[in-house]
């Protein structure tokens, strides 16, 4: 992937670059795998706000992403590198031997007319999957499951890559790409391989505007609020923040408190917390 950036003829092409999609294959998605589905603007389901800051935005179609690769011991064929709204990785459609068309996350140096599978003793190639126990030590992997059968749920976003790092027992350990180094079951499947679209944490939004077209909506300043919006508002012009730490909305300590639970069940798996 490279990135294209833009030449300053107004304040909003200014430092602004975008993505130069050269790995895209085509530009309309298959229908059969996709669907509208209702956005929730930051809002449950009584109409409160929990995530500040959604709402508007481009509208999307969902792309159903095959996160379990569960369809074994058969061949599947590379047919398009696509984008995808919903993420910022790009998608991949394979196709199968009997047929059917299934979405998966695109691996960086997977090309279109590979094939790939998933099988307990799939070759270690890019874009195919296994358990954790039948991969080396050593290799870069993605998509990986947290418990066996649930799908892939670490190592999902754009240019990352986690590291099969050790064995021992019923257990592997994995280093994640937040630097976290943890326990999973080796029974738990992941791909092989990097996600693609490698630059995207490189590029540069440029106007506010940008964001809004992606669903965000403005971020203000506690200490530019009331104090009945935030512990950190009122005063006199530009006051400080009134406390010797900051924090939230909700005046939970911010900047630099834990706040993973001792409690958490998984507390056991972790052998050294994320930066």
């Amino acid at each position: 992937m490279g990135i294209r950036f833009y030449t300053a003829y107004t304040p909003g092409t200014r430092n602004r670059s975008v993505s130069n999609f050269e790995e895209i294959t085509q530009a309309k998605p298959e229908k059969s795998l996709t669907h509208w589905s209702a956005r929730a603007k930051g809002r449950n389901n009584r109409g409160i706000i929990t995530s500040r800051h959604r709402g508007g935005g481009h509208r999307k179609l969902y792309r159903q992403i095959d996160f379990r690769r569960d369809k074994l011991e058969m061949l599947a064929r590379v047919a398009t590198v696509e984008y995808d709204p919903n993420r910022n990785a790009r998608i991949a459609l394979v196709s199968y031997q009997d047929g059917e068309k299934k979405y998966i996350l695109y691996p960086r140096g997977l090309k279109v007319g590979d094939q790939i599978i998933s099988s307990i003793n799939a070759p270690i190639n890019v874009g195919n999957s296994l358990p954790l126990q039948n991969i080396p030590l050593g290799s870069e992997i993605h998509n990986v499951e947290l418990h066996p059968g649930s799908g892939g749920q670490l190592v999902r976003a754009a240019g990352t890559a986690a590291q099969l790092v050790a064995k021992e027992g019923n257990l592997v350990t994995l280093r994640l790409p937040s630097g976290e180094v943890r326990l999973v079951s080796n029974t738990c499947w992941a791909t092989i391989g990097q996600i693609g679209n490698v630059d995207a944490i490189n590029l540069t939004v440029g106007k506010a505007g940008r964001n809004r077209w992606l669903g965000r909506r403005p971020k203000v300043r506690g200490v530019v609020m009331n104090p009945v919006d935030h512990p950190h508002g009122g005063g006199e012009g530009r006051a400080p923040i009134g406390r010797c730490h900051p924090v939230t909305p909700w005046g939970r300590p911010a900047l630099g408190q834990r706040t993973r639970s001792s409690k958490k069940y998984s507390k056991d798996f972790l052998i050294r917390r994320r930066k």
